[in-house]
């Protein structure tokens, strides 16, 4: 089943359905083997495919794939709900302001998207309680020399970009509304494009200690772009990137405004990995599982990109106008013919082919709100524990007083 969510039954149905088909043999239908060897995979080892598919994308990318000849990271973070059992609320536990047995554990992630082939190459979770910061912290030493990491506002400061340009590591962000306070102008490149200083304050910031705060330079030397977006029906009219690439004959100013502009890619991919496969609420009732779940959807997200950007070079077509949810129903009804007695290499030469030309319509500029059109069910909401719970019968002619 691609590892999407499914009942642990419903995988060994599939498996029985195939035996007998296949061998023409039965066995036992209880799914009670299959979940203890589910149990006892490992996560190191699962980590380590994840690890291996990523690079191997990577490795297959050309250098007109990336930007100015440099590897792109798109930032992000996201959340995931997950079963509310004991475990799990004891190692993800629900936010504080929900009442105990009304909501669900949450997992917090920040993901580490390829801006060449859309792969998630690097992801980090923990509790809901622990910042999206801090998880893009532990990513860091992940990043290769000589990459660029896009993201907004909620990543950016002066000890991020020193830090990181120590690790020769570039970043692309727009400029958080504070920093606008002890800047000092040092070149005006164009009426859009500037050289300024960035003071460092007083106080060091909380995920440092002193001693590392004191090595940080008292300012720092960063590029401000400044970018008027005037499409009607996007939500900033003016907004400021800051970067430590500072060479405007290398990197001209529109260049910016066209890689911040594709940082929206990473919110795509969020939505492709959390709606289209199933990891926005994950299944599992155990911490353990709960991280094994998380890398099986990586690495099936991971292959489901390998194998359209693969179609996309073959065919020659932009691998971001491929519908990834096209690509997960393609796969999806193909995978019974890998087992077929047919060549496997002519089967999957015909799905890239197929992949290839289920491309999405060209849509420049088209708005994407956060927005539901499709009204929830009116039913109330469960605010206390279901034994304490008392559902009001009549509820739509109910009025609150």
């Amino acid at each position: 089943m691609l590892g999407f969510p499914c009942a642990c039954r419903e995988i060994v149905r599939q498996a029985l359905a195939w035996l007998l088909a296949a061998c023409g043999r039965t066995a036992s239908p209880s799914d009670s083997a299959y979940c203890q060897a589910r149990g006892r995979l490992s996560l190191t080892w699962l980590q380590e495919i994840q690890g291996l598919i990523a690079a191997k994308l990577q490795a297959a990318c050309r250098p007109e794939h990336h930007w100015f000849g440099r590897q792109v990271f798109l930032v992000d973070g996201a959340t995931a709900s997950m079963p509310d059992t004991p475990a799990n609320q004891a190692v993800f536990p629900q936010i504080r302001r929900q009442k105990p047995g009304c909501g669900f554990p949450l997992v917090r992630l920040v993901a580490a998207f390829s801006l060449a082939t859309g792969a998630m190459l690097e992801l980090a979770w923990d509790a809901f309680r622990v910042a999206e910061r801090t998880l893009f912290h532990r990513l860091w030493e992940r990043f290769p020399p000589g990459a660029v990491v896009v993201a907004d506002r909620g990543f950016c400061g002066l000890a991020d970009f020193w830090l990181l340009a120590q690790r020769g590591v570039d970043c692309v962000m727009r400029r958080t509304g504070r920093r606008s306070v002890g800047v000092l102008l040092v070149r005006q490149i164009n009426p859009h494009d500037r050289w300024v200083l960035w003071r460092k304050a007083r106080q060091p910031v909380r995920w440092l200690d002193r001693a590392a705060w004191d090595a940080i330079p008292a300012a720092l030397l960063v590029r401000e772009i400044r970018v008027v977006v005037e499409i009607p029906g996007f939500r900033t009219n003016i907004l400021t990137i800051a970067t430590t690439l500072l060479d405007e004959q290398k990197y001209p100013t529109a260049a910016f405004a066209d890689l911040y502009r594709r940082r929206w890619l990473a919110e795509l991919f969020l939505r492709d990995i959390k709606i289209t496969t199933g990891m926005d609420a994950l299944t599992c009732k155990s911490p353990a599982m709960v991280e094994k779940e998380i890398t099986m959807h990586v690495i099936v997200y991971n292959l489901l990109r390998a194998l359209m950007f693969q179609a996309a070079v073959e065919h020659d077509v932009d691998p971001f106008r491929l519908s990834f949810k096209g690509a997960v129903a393609t796969v999806v009804q193909w995978t019974p013919l890998v087992h077929h007695p047919i060549e496997v290499a002519a089967v999957l030469a015909q799905l890239r082919r197929i992949l290839a030309a289920d491309q999405l319509p060209h849509r420049p500029n088209r708005v994407e709100p956060r927005a539901r059109k499709r009204r929830p069910k009116n039913y109330q909401l469960l605010n206390r524990p279901r034994c304490e719970f008392h559902e009001i019968i009549h509820r739509n002619k109910y009025r609150k007083a």
